[in-house]
């Protein structure tokens, strides 16, 4: 099949050849959620921690003997109904991420994006490049291609475009990514994803 592509003056510059199995999938609406939820877990830190009554500095020597004192039964001031004591279930570090093997993320983003094309909200653009960055360029350039200044835009390039990255970083709702660096959150929650015409290519290439 062929995906239209557009110049960056917003005319029409041919098209261009892809994979069916790659831009003409059934969308697969599970592996997606799956897919979606393993990269999120992913980028948990799993870092908290807290320390219970063996870990908590002192608490070595029995506050008041055993008996005869009136006063209720105590081994240790750490004791996790203590003030300053240890947590009863402590937390401890914890490893969040989920195992997907690379054929199913790779189906997941052929599913995404077989389903922006079917949607229209994949547009194809001969490139995407700056000769400074300037914000007003990047907003003529976005203008030129159909993107409403209202959109979430996620642009993809083939390699990184400081001038590009910079104009846009004060653009609310307009991000830049490579090929390399794809979130599939970005993908899902942007409202049109424009490609450059050497980053679709590598796309096809690689999900192949």
């Amino acid at each position: 099949m062929e995906i239209q592509v557009i110049s960056s003056d917003g005319q029409a510059s041919g098209s261009i050849a892809v994979a069916d199995n790659v831009f003409d999938r059934e969308f697969n609406e599970p592996l997606v959620h799956q897919a979606v939820i393993a990269y999120l877990a992913g980028g948990r830190s799993g870092t908290r921690a807290q320390k219970n009554r063996s870990q908590v500095r002192g608490g070595g020597a029995k506050p008041w003997r055993q008996k005869g004192t009136g006063r209720a039964r105590a081994g240790t001031i750490r004791s996790p109904l203590w003030r300053g004591g240890g947590v009863t279930f402590a937390a401890r570090p914890q490893n969040h991420t989920q195992k997907l093997n690379k054929k199913m993320y790779r189906g997941a983003l052929c599913s995404i994006f077989s389903e922006l094309r079917r949607q229209n909200r994949l547009i194809v653009a001969t490139e995407l490049s700056l000769d400074v960055p300037r914000t007003q360029q990047a907003l003529a350039l976005l203008n030129a291609l159909g993107v409403s200044p209202n959109e979430r835009v996620l642009l993809v390039t083939d390699s990184t475009h400081p001038n590009l990255e910079l104009a846009v970083r004060n653009v609310f709702k307009v991000s830049t990514s490579t090929v390399t660096s794809l979130a599939l959150p970005a993908l899902i929650g942007s409202d049109k994803v424009v490609v450059t015409q050497a980053a679709l290519a590598q796309i096809g290439e690689w999900l192949s």
